[in-house]
């Protein structure tokens, strides 16, 4: 497991909260970020936009790290001279795909070589050991808007990356995705799940979790009779992380 964890619940508004992600990633000079798009097409232009919000954030070096969809993404050669990785956002089941196939030398590399690990979107869903990675319905019964099911219609967990040990939605608040996650801790798919709003984000080291940015982040905790219960946090605020 890497050392630390920032999860970026998505969002444009606020380049601060790449800004503690920078500081881990920090050398003595300007750090160089590897940037994990998948590429739809469009890669170049959305390596910008990142490289873009990295830049505002503070001195570094992004560094594309495009993987066309259908692809593989493969760390050993990626990681060469990185300093931090950031993993985009876009479709997640896409970036499961991308990433499967090194779901387990990804966080070991990460940790051999003290590199700290972001995700926006997509790339905090990835995070989990078991990744909710988009859906819409439970049984058929709706559980949050079509538009945010990620062309899934069931709600869908698949192995992540297993650098924190909770599931991860995002856009919590902006796409009403909490009732998604809830529905997953209730079923017993994941053993419990943070759901982050847009422009904040959850650092997670050392065994705490910490919040920042905009919005909140939503902790998810199943109860002994099969129910689930939320606790938000708001920037400032925190968490244990078991």
């Amino acid at each position: 497991m890497s050392s630390s964890a920032f999860l970026i619940g998505g969002g444009w508004d606020r380049a601060e909260v790449y800004a503690p992600f920078l500081r881990a990633a920090g050398t003595d000079g300007p750090p160089r970020i590897g940037c994990l798009v998948l590429d739809e097409g469009d890669g170049d232009a959305q390596f910008a936009r990142w490289a873009t919000a990295l830049r505002r954030a503070g001195r570094c070096t992004p560094v594309p790290l495009l993987v066309p969809l259908g692809g593989r993404f493969e760390p050993e050669a990626a990681l060469a001279g990185i300093d931090g990785l950031l993993v985009c956002g876009g479709l997640t089941p896409a970036y499961q795909d991308a990433l499967a196939g090194c779901l387990e030398r990804l966080p070991e590399l990460l940790a051999a070589r003290g590199v700290p690990y972001a995700g926006f979107s997509a790339g905090a869903a990835l995070a989990a050991r078991r990744a909710v990675v988009g859906g819409w319905l439970v049984d058929g019964v709706p559980v949050c808007p079509e538009e945010t099911g990620e062309d899934l219609a069931e709600v869908e967990v698949r192995a992540g990356l297993g650098l924190v040990p909770f599931a991860v939605d995002v856009h919590a608040a902006q796409w009403g995705t909490l009732a998604r996650l809830v529905a997953a801790v209730g079923r017993g798919e994941v053993p419990y799940g943070v759901a982050v709003d847009e422009n904040t984000l959850l650092t997670v080291t050392a065994g705490e979790a910490r919040v920042s940015g905009a919005g909140r982040v939503h902790v998810v905790r199943p109860t002994a009779d099969g129910d689930a219960v939320v606790r938000s946090h708001r920037a400032g605020g925190g968490f244990p992380v078991a």
